[in-house]
């Protein structure tokens, strides 16, 4: 490609990087909106009501008052974490390159266009199906990266942006973030990701809130319209806060984490604070999991791909101030199966510890990209002593690819710790993509862990469920796979 050609993709990948992270962005400003639509479809259907009816639920109208003043909080709780969050690029630039017609083909030939980005939530649908939510199907590349590389030396797909939440000698975690193409090795020493002084700061006035001037990127003529179900990943969010930071998604912790725990702590009894053992979390979400690992003595790094659940785990683990310091109302937005209104309308306080004050051992991070891409990267060969797995494992378009992955970035007798379903997230997605997707049993996926020298040493099955309305009248639940594997050692 010449100098002028290479000029013109890397302008076309930062366009593209700024359009995708415009319409997430786009998502959750757009919360509020799509929340009092819903609202404004309650009201339209109660005016229908003949007026013997609407007196039997007089109450209604108040009902929707108290949903707009819920959104209003979730909003509020948005904008502050949007406030938070400083975009690594320019996004005000001008986006229109991605429209532009003779470089159609540089975007269809080099970045890959895949729908990667996704969050997992409890529907209620009446088949007790999981909804996993579509990606932004018109942004290309998005999927590597939480941050655009600006070096621009690689494709899109070639790059891994990190972020690291380092544990700083007063305890508190900060935020970094760099567009390396790789991670550090973590080995056991020094477990750590490459990163710039790029700090993130809160900006608060004199009563200690959160100040909302508005960033030039939060400009509402920066906004994009997007469809309903990118906003139904920030009600996602929303209850995946409960899940990982909330007094009441403890009853979840404790059934998929504290087994976890338990067995990580068995299996490493002997660990120091001088030399602490290393553990991968993939799929870590909202950042709970892998900061209580690191809470009992390991190095610990969170790996994540989607922008949503990093935005907001940035928030959560370097942002929060004190324990209970900020409400939502969860389960606001569908009426289905409630016990009652208040039921419905409950708030939830959060998070249930301060994260700078748990504990964490030093180099715990949080490193933001596709697993399969920072994962197969030579450097991590050979250097985690554990990698766990919490409903990860079914998010893979091949399952084989993982595991594989897997085996070979642990150690000789490493230890992989897994927890969950096998409800393969790619397996109903029928569209002109064609998604690839590998659905094995689990007798098929232990067979393929065999393959690639792992030794089953402990396996049970743990009932649990996901993201769960405890006053729901329905719950979907799980028949979860728990096992600890080790990693064959090599007789010399």
């Amino acid at each position: 490609m010449s100098s002028g050609g290479e000029l013109q993709h890397s302008k076309l990948e930062e366009a593209l990087e700024v359009k995708s992270l415009r319409r997430i962005v786009s998502a959750y400003l757009n919360y509020s909106d799509a929340a009092d639509e819903d609202v404004r479809r309650y009201e339209r259907s109660y005016k229908k009501l003949p007026p013997a009816h609407k007196a039997l639920l007089s109450h209604f109208p108040l009902k929707c008052q108290r949903l707009r003043r819920c959104i209003s909080v979730n909003s509020y709780f948005i904008l502050n974490m949007l406030q938070a969050f400083e975009p690594p690029l320019d996004m005000s630039q001008d986006t229109d390159i991605c429209e532009h017609e003779h470089l159609e083909d540089v975007c269809a030939d080099h970045i890959p266009c895949e729908v990667r980005d996704f969050c997992s939530c409890q529907s209620a649908s009446t088949s007790g199906r999981t909804c996993f939510l579509e990606a932004d199907q018109a942004s290309c590349g998005i999927g590597s990266n939480l941050i655009c590389n600006l070096q621009k030396e690689r494709t899109v797909s070639e790059e891994v942006q990190v972020q690291n939440f380092c544990g700083s000698a007063n305890g508190n975690l900060s935020l970094n973030s760099d567009y390396s193409g790789q991670s550090e090795k973590a080995g056991c020493d020094d477990v750590k990701v490459v990163s710039n002084d790029m700090e993130v700061n809160l900006v608060y006035d004199s009563d200690r809130t959160v100040s909302l001037s508005a960033h030039d990127w939060l400009d509402p003529s920066l906004q994009l319209k997007v469809p309903l179900v990118d906003v139904d990943k920030v009600r996602c969010i929303i209850r995946n806060i409960v899940r990982d930071w909330a007094p009441e998604g403890q009853r979840e912790r404790d059934q998929c984490y504290k087994p976890i725990l338990e067995e990580l702590d068995r299996l490493f009894p002997d660990r120091c604070k001088d030399r602490p053992p290393s553990c991968l979390v993939p799929g870590a979400g909202l950042g709970r999991l892998a900061l209580d690992i690191s809470c009992i003595d390991f190095i610990s790094q969170g790996n994540e791909f989607s922008y949503y659940m990093m935005i907001c785990s940035s928030f959560i683990l370097n942002h929060t101030q004190t324990a209970g310091e900020w409400t939502i109302y969860p389960w606001i937005h569908s009426n289905c199966n409630s016990l009652s209104d208040n039921d419905q309308l409950r708030p939830v306080s959060f998070p249930d510890i301060h994260p700078a004050s748990a504990g964490i051992t030093e180099g715990f991070s949080m490193c933001g990209g596709d697993f399969v891409e920072v994962y197969s990267d030579p450097s991590q060969d050979g250097a985690w002593d554990a990698v766990v797995t919490c409903f990860f494992l079914d998010t893979a378009h091949n399952i084989v690819e993982y595991i594989e992955i897997i085996s070979r970035i642990l150690k000789e007798g490493g230890v992989w710790i897994n927890l969950g379903p096998l409800l393969y997230h790619f397996a109903d997605m029928y569209g002109p993509q064609d998604e690839m997707s590998i659905e094995l049993s689990l007798e098929d996926v232990k067979r393929v862990a065999f393959h690639y020298g792992f030794l089953l040493e402990k396996e049970k099955t743990i009932e649990t469920t996901y993201t769960a309305n405890l006053r729901s009248m329905m719950q979907n639940r799980y028949s979860a796979a728990f096992w600890t594997m080790t990693k064959r050692q090599v007789k010399s």
